[in-house]
């Protein structure tokens, strides 16, 4: 009853008007990809809408609506650890997006429960969940917290913040004890200042990193670490001694990637899509699979092209009309977009591209699907198009 009461105010809206709107338009940015379109499907404005663009982190939209389908809102990622009889500690990462300090006090403290206070005289990283050498289309080899490497067991989003004064350097959280490896990184490629660096150079480096503050926060809980830190599998046959779900529900970890835009996170979340269909290891291939499967299945092969799922790439190609299907399929899910400026919207940035993506309210026409790219330096053109948007219809 809705969808044939919306569509009858469609008919009704005088046509001089949807031409205006049209003419506003294409004066304000004539080479912009802009769609409109109503609950009912309606398009009610409709411009370049099939040309391809490069979506940026808009993309992250479809990874979110991936996630949710194959993985579901309450999915939750594990970390698993084994004890040996020498007291060696065998940590298996999971591929868990959100390990940040928070995350490991609570691990730490559940492990320590656990495993009890006498030293631990080693720990041995397992990272085999991730390949040794995942590429990641458009993540280039740089200290950017933006380029941070993907892998089984990270923490802190693969970066070091710290503060570097002089010879000295010092965390930059309160909550994230600094350890050797983190002085030695930020010293070598850090500023001088305060900043957040990629371990982005050596996936063993990384890998260390992650023992090291884990090893750190188990004496944080009263435990003690005696032993060294090494790479290497779980024996075989061991069953775990503790299991550390990550305490965000995967709804909660999409909130904070929609919003926060983190490419790391993004891609952490793509590569579960295909190890959770598929069985791991984790490989973007298995993902690229899974996604090209249900897009086609929603009749989007051709208008979504996919390379990886975070935006980063240049390679991406959507068209308006594209990802608009996917805004419709995401719908249930709406309320997880939260946009810098308080609607549910995700912006795109990078040099030459623009995009904004996402629903709106409207007075003549409730909420709408939208979708704006933009090949220009103008950082406020799409919000301001929007704006027009909503007051024409």
């Amino acid at each position: 009853m809705l969808s044939r009461l919306l569509a009858l105010a469609l008919l009704l809206l005088p046509a001089p008007a949807l031409a205006g709107v049209k003419e506003k338009l294409a004066a304000a940015a004539p080479s912009a990809a802009v769609l409109m379109v109503d609950a009912a499907g309606n398009e009610l404005v409709a411009q370049n809408a099939d040309a391809p663009f490069v979506p940026a982190s808009v993309t992250k939209i479809v990874t979110a609506w991936l996630a949710m389908e194959v993985l579901g809102g309450d999915y939750r990622f594990q970390t698993r650890f084994y004890l040996d009889d020498k007291r060696v500690l065998h940590v298996r990462g999971g591929g868990d997006p959100f390990l940040i300090s928070e995350e490991l006090a609570l691990l730490a403290t559940g492990l320590v429960a656990a495993i009890g206070t006498e030293p631990i005289t080693g720990i041995v990283l397992d990272a085999s969940y991730y390949p040794s050498k995942l590429a990641i289309p458009g993540i280039e080899d740089t200290e950017e917290a933006y380029d941070a490497l993907n892998g089984a067991l990270a923490v802190n989003f693969n970066t070091v913040h710290a503060v570097r004064k002089g010879g000295k350097v010092r965390s930059a959280e309160t909550q994230t004890p600094i350890t050797p490896l983190a002085i030695a990184e930020f010293r070598a490629r850090g500023p001088k200042g305060s900043g957040r660096i990629s371990l982005s150079k050596d996936p063993a480096v990384s890998l260390r990193y992650a023992g090291e503050l884990i090893a750190a926060f188990i004496e944080r809980a009263g435990g003690r670490v005696t032993g060294g830190i090494s790479i290497g599998p779980v024996p075989e046959g061991r069953e775990p001694v503790y299991v550390h779900r990550q305490s965000r529900p995967l709804s909660e970890i999409l909130v904070a990637l929609l919003r926060g835009s983190n490419n790391y996170v993004a891609n952490q979340v793509f590569l579960e899509i295909g190890a959770r269909r598929l069985g791991g290891p984790v490989s973007l291939d298995k993902s690229l699979q899974v996604a090209g499967a249900m897009l086609a299945a929603n009749a989007l092969a051709d208008s979504i092209h996919l390379e990886e799922g975070s935006g980063i790439s240049r390679g991406n190609r959507f068209t308006t009309r594209g990802l608009a299907e996917v805004l419709a399929l995401f719908a249930p899910h709406a309320d997880l977009l939260r946009g810098h400026d308080g609607g549910a919207n995700k912006t795109g940035t990078m040099e030459g591209v623009r995009t904004l993506a996402g629903y709106a309210d409207t007075a003549k026409h409730g909420q709408v699907r939208f979708v704006i790219a933009l090949t220009n330096g103008d950082i406020g053109l799409r919000f301001r198009l929007l704006r027009l948007l909503k007051a024409e219809l």
